[in-house]
């Protein structure tokens, strides 16, 4: 799982067991990592991937390229990899 405020990546497991102590808790889900609140949106998502790539982050990059392949854009994915 990719946390989009700060483009660490945790295991899926590790993710469950913190989505799970949030739960029981009745705590707002925040990233493990910087805590900030996990957006509720793609679009709120995708900005803070676009200022991770602002600032040259090989993680957020690759993710965008990704996330442009699976849309079919592929020239657009090609280029986010390429950078990243």
């Amino acid at each position: 799982t990719l946390y989009s405020c700060c483009s660490k990546l945790i295991c899926d497991g590790c993710n469950y067991a913190n989505q799970k102590r949030e739960i029981e808790g009745r705590l707002q889900r925040k990233c493990p990592f910087c805590r900030k609140a996990v957006p509720k949106t793609k679009e709120v998502r995708d900005g803070r991937v676009m200022k991770r790539i602002e600032v040259n982050d090989p993680v957020a990059t690759k993710y965008m390229g990704t996330e442009r392949y699976h849309e079919g854009d592929y020239k657009s994915a090609f280029e986010y990899w390429s950078k990243a």
